[in-house]
């Protein structure tokens, strides 16, 4: 059994991070989660969702054209309303504990834009020409 978890943090170069940060001091007692294996990207629920969380994402298989699209709802901004869990045609929207969620994301997800591994993140900075490490000193003779 191997001791490595796989750290998924949110994608910041996402469209949906130029979105207005979710209001109130405290987070949601329930958060959204979508079966992804179950969507089939009908967009039903971007529509009832009244803080624009639900995202559309490729679909996770490309060799399977039948499943071009399907959605992600971004638990940093998901309120807890339940209204997409409710207008699902497909009941693929699960509403679960705020703790749970993040368990629940991570076995239903296929596909993410939304959040991604260190090791993609990484690749991100790199793309987008982000450093993360600290400036090189200058030499005495440079600075003078």
């Amino acid at each position: 059994m191997s001791d490595e978890t796989l750290v998924v943090v949110e994608n910041p170069y996402h469209t949906a991070r130029l979105k207005p940060a979710r209001k109130g001091k405290k987070g949601p007692k329930l958060l959204a989660v979508v079966h992804q294996s179950g969507c089939t990207g009908c967009e039903v629920c971007i529509q009832g969702c009244p803080v624009d969380s639900i995202e559309l994402v490729a679909g996770p298989d490309s060799s399977n054209p039948e499943f071009r699209q399907t959605v992600e709802i971004d638990l940093a901004r998901c309120i807890g309303c339940q209204n997409c869990s409710q207008d699902c045609p497909w009941e693929t929207i699960t509403m679960y504990q705020h703790d749970d969620a993040f368990i629940a994301w991570g076995n239903e997800t296929l596909k993410s834009e939304l959040y991604v591994s260190e090791e993609n993140l990484e690749e991100l900075n790199k793309q987008y020409g982000v450093s993360l490490d600290a400036p090189a000193a200058q030499s005495e003779e440079e600075s003078a």
